[in-house]
């Protein structure tokens, strides 16, 4: 089964790269975020025409999380559980693919930086810190599923210093605090398994990198796109990688696809 998460920066405006990639990779179930669309606005059309359906949590010109899938989706939960948002950031879907249900999320964490014309406004910030409170605890009660899990999409969170091409110019970066950090690694005390590092301990494995200046061809990236699997989930792996093709396309997402093989 193969599984993939990409931010696609704008359906509607990459639609085009999204089925190209589709034909080119045929993954079972993709996780899409960013994809700045309402229902009536999304492409289901082109998208069925690729051989897939979709389920969509959307929102106008802002935010928006996908699923899609050769298979039936079920959907199970649209917004976290317990958690006031007027963001469209996590969409949650049962699919079977070869008889195995699994149990999926479209993830679009805040960044929770402030706006530029407002360097002492916190509310992203906490709005942030908040967000992820809330996602650990559901997290905590989707690891006790006892079938394979997998929680993608842009986490917009670095790990560790190796995870982004200048660790010092991002220490304050609300993508690297180490607030979020710890958030983040508490994943793994749950029972989840941060896929591409399970494969490639040293890769650098960006998913980012910024549209100004020289950033793609210097390598000036970032690891900020996941994949978190269960145990049920994590001892089916045989492969993870980072598709770098779709952000060398004409008019790209300034991320990338990552994805998973499961046996």
């Amino acid at each position: 089964m193969k599984i993939a998460t990409y931010n696609v920066n704008s359906v509607n405006a990459r639609i085009e790269n999204l089925v190209k990639w589709l034909k080119d990779e045929s993954p079972d179930i993709a996780l899409l975020q960013e994809i700045k669309s309402e229902y009536n606005t999304f492409p289901f059309f082109e998208l069925q025409a690729a051989g897939y359906s979709a389920e969509i949590l959307g929102q106008k010109s802002y935010n928006g999380v996908a699923v899609i899938s050769r298979q039936k989706i079920k959907t199970v939960q649209k917004g976290i559980p317990d958690f006031t948002d007027e963001n469209a950031r996590y969409l949650e879907a049962d699919i079977t693919v070869d008889g195995e249900e699994y149990r999926v999320a479209s993830i679009y964490l805040p960044n929770g930086n402030p706006p530029y014309n407002k360097p002492d406004d916190d509310s992203k910030w906490r709005y942030k810190l908040a967000w992820m409170g809330a996602f650990y605890r559901h997290a905590a009660e989707l690891a006790d599923l006892r079938k394979p899990v997998i929680l993608g999409g842009d986490f917009n969170v670095i790990m560790t210093d190796g995870d982004v091409y200048n660790p010092e110019e991002f220490r304050q970066n609300a993508l690297f605090r180490p607030e979020v950090v710890r958030k983040l690694k508490a994943f793994s005390y749950l029972g989840f398994y941060d896929a591409f590092r399970q494969l490639h301990p040293k890769d650098t494995g960006y998913t980012f990198w910024d549209y100004t200046g020289a950033a793609l061809r210097q390598d000036m990236g970032m690891r900020i796109d996941y994949l978190w699997l269960n145990a049920y989930a994590a001892d089916r792996l045989e492969s993870c990688r980072v598709d770098k093709a779709p952000r060398l396309d004409e008019r790209p997402s300034d991320h990338t696809v990552l994805e998973a093989v499961l046996r």
